[in-house]
């Protein structure tokens, strides 16, 4: 007979050198410091969290982890301020009728293409700079037949869909520069790139399997969270949470959120570490970061089982030229609620990482820290 095995920590290559050579699930929106699914991979192997309990991930991102956990058979939640994130992370760990899903945005580009009624475009500001006026109809006649659909699995599909070719179709020369370009682009371009998006998703979903564990979803601002939110008690917490002053993530879906209805400068007023919150007249300090950690910790500690393990990505940030450690101000607030770190284990960051904080690529290593109830 064979048992089962599980590795250590210690018998792991964080760096994970191949990780990124296969797109997939994890590449159907772009999104800024994607966590790589080898990380949470490893760590629900190493501590598998216990029968009847979930995977927890407060800045869940992209929904790297709360996929690793539905592979590994796992129930997850997970939950992020950012709307994009959590459209982002609902499409990916929801089950998808791929067949149905291509014949409806067949459909929805049918009538946008064909539709003769004049559109009410939004009040988007620097709309003619960034979107060519064109470009700017049929995006608007696409959202009006996306908005028909009542099935909420293609609905958010499709909106998914749409709202990872908005940069592509601008005149934004890419996702982390913000720099209006001349793109040979026109109406038709609209619908030619939104049917490949499609058929990215449909390709992707078809490959994942139907009966995965419930991943759930809240969008909120994690200092607003309570126990009672996350209902189910937590076995395993996976996440990395935002490096101050480093990524802006309102930023990078700032137009993405506009065009789908949401307002990212509220996002952007309550996301923690944006950079823009650092050249106010009195930003936040490093205190503030540990203080708003030291709530996340103390809301875990509370729905975390006895010899549940907290798990940290985090690296270090660049604040008015000081080198921050933000692992060490975590642990700080970690041993304040009562957690015992188990591990501290450095990995070296991909240099394709990309922000709009260009001093935030000489960034080399980040760590990964391990805390035990």
């Amino acid at each position: 007979m064979t048992k089962n095995y599980s590795p250590t920590l210690e018998e792991i290559n964080w760096n994970f050198p191949d990780s990124g050579k296969s797109r997939g699930i994890n590449n159907i929106h772009p999104y800024p410091a994607k966590f790589i699914p080898e990380i949470p991979k490893s760590l629900i192997d190493i501590f598998p969290p216990p029968e009847g309990t979930i995977v927890l991930d407060p800045f869940c991102g992209s929904g790297t982890t709360l996929l690793e956990a539905q592979k590994a058979g796992f129930e997850s939640l997970g939950v992020d301020l950012n709307p994009i994130a959590c459209l982002i992370t609902s499409v990916k760990t929801s089950t998808l009728n791929t067949v149905l899903f291509e014949n409806i945005a067949d459909s929805v580009i049918r009538k946008a293409q064909s539709s003769l009624e004049k559109v009410e475009l939004p009040d988007i500001p620097n709309l003619n700079h960034w979107f060519k006026e064109d470009i700017q109809i049929e995006i608007a006649k696409l959202l009006i037949e996306i908005r028909k659909i009542e099935d909420k699995s293609i609905y958010d599909a499709l909106l998914l869909s749409l709202s990872s070719i908005l940069v592509r179709i601008s005149n934004q020369d890419s996702d982390t520069r913000y720099a209006a370009v001349e793109k040979n682009l026109n109406a038709n371009s609209v619908y030619d790139i939104f049917k490949k998006s499609i058929l990215q998703i449909k390709k992707t979903k078809s490959e994942s399997i139907l009966d995965f564990p419930q991943a759930r979803v809240i969008q909120k601002n994690i200092l607003e969270v309570t126990k009672s939110d996350i209902e189910k008690k937590v076995g395993l917490v996976i996440t990395s949470p935002p490096y101050p002053n480093a990524y802006e993530y309102w930023l990078y879906h700032k137009y993405r959120m506009f065009w789908l209805g949401y307002d990212p400068l509220e996002v952007k007023k309550k996301e923690i570490g944006a950079r823009a919150h650092y050249y106010k007249k009195n930003p936040p300090t490093n205190q503030d970061f540990q203080d708003e950690m030291q709530y996340l910790l103390q809301l875990i500690w509370d729905s975390l089982v006895d010899n549940g393990k907290a798990c940290f990505i985090i690296g270090r940030s660049k604040i008015r030229g000081e080198i921050v450690d933000n692992a060490e101000l975590i642990t700080s607030a970690a041993y304040k609620v009562g957690f015992t770190r188990i591990a501290k284990i450095e990995r070296e960051i991909a240099p394709s990482r990309k922000s709009f904080n260009l001093s935030h690529g000489k960034i080399k290593v980040e760590h990964i820290l391990v805390f035990n109830k």
